[in-house]
């Protein structure tokens, strides 16, 4: 039987290429979704971007495809912010003002794709030596912590939330990222008649929890995403990639 190959590894596609780590398979409780009785979702190994994608790797990018550039970009895939601030100085400072579209094009470039919320929300939860601290009470806190804080110009020069368990950094306290299914919340009536396999993100059993303090971080970060469009691009909003799960002979 093949093992997965738990350890971080260097794309080698780029200059600025950076880190990814491997994420195992699991079981993971998120704010939504959870049908009447069910605990958990399984969660399959995948591999993500150890930081936020900066702005020399978007530069790279735009290198390949010039076509997403600023002047280029299609105005049906971006809106009117889209890399307002883009700047080639600082390089390693996350790219942010990036359309979903914008996100998941570099993604399936580098080889990858977005993560979705699942994944996303699962590699969050950890903090540096658990693998699920999204119910403590401590680390709830610090993550509003860092929320709270006033955003500046030079904020993006920080190094965000510590790297955790699983060897992934910055998932709190420096951006917004996007995920591949951001808008799954976005169900109609219509969807849930008709048997839709989403409809259980809007049915009234959908919260975990949600009258928790230590669900509040995970409600602002919904909230966030249920206010994007695919064209949206925010001063703070960036993204990361996730890939396949490497597997060794």
């Amino acid at each position: 039987m093949r093992a997965l190959r738990l350890s971080v590894w260097l794309l080698a596609s780029s200059a600025f290429a950076g880190e990814v780590v491997a994420l195992p398979e699991g079981r993971f409780a998120p704010l939504f979704g959870l049908d009447v009785g069910q605990t958990a979702f399984p969660v399959g190994a995948f591999g993500l971007d150890v930081r936020p994608v900066s702005r020399g790797e978007f530069a790279e990018f735009l290198a390949a495809a010039p076509q997403w550039a600023k002047a280029k970009a299609p105005r049906a895939l971006v809106d009117d912010g889209y890399l307002a601030s883009f700047s080639s100085k600082q390089p390693k400072v996350p790219v942010t003002q990036v359309s979903y579209f914008a996100a998941r094009a570099y993604c399936e470039w580098k080889g990858g794709r977005l993560p979705t919320t699942l994944e996303w929300e699962y590699a969050a939860a950890a903090d540096e030596t658990r693998k699920d601290a999204s119910r403590e009470a401590d680390f709830a806190k610090r993550i509003l912590d860092w929320y709270g804080k006033p955003n500046r110009a030079d904020d993006l020069e920080q190094p965000g939330s510590p790297r955790n368990v699983y060897g992934v950094e910055a998932l709190h306290g420096l951006i917004w990222e996007w995920t591949d299914d951001f808008n799954a919340l976005f169900v109609s009536g219509d969807n849930r008649q008709d048997g839709d396999s989403n409809s259980k993100f809007m049915c009234g059993a959908g919260a975990t929890g949600s009258a928790r303090r230590e669900d509040y971080a995970a409600f602002m970060r919904y909230g966030m995403r249920s206010s994007l469009t695919p064209r949206s691009t925010l001063p703070r909003l960036g993204f990361r990639c996730a890939y396949a799960a490497r597997r060794t002979p």
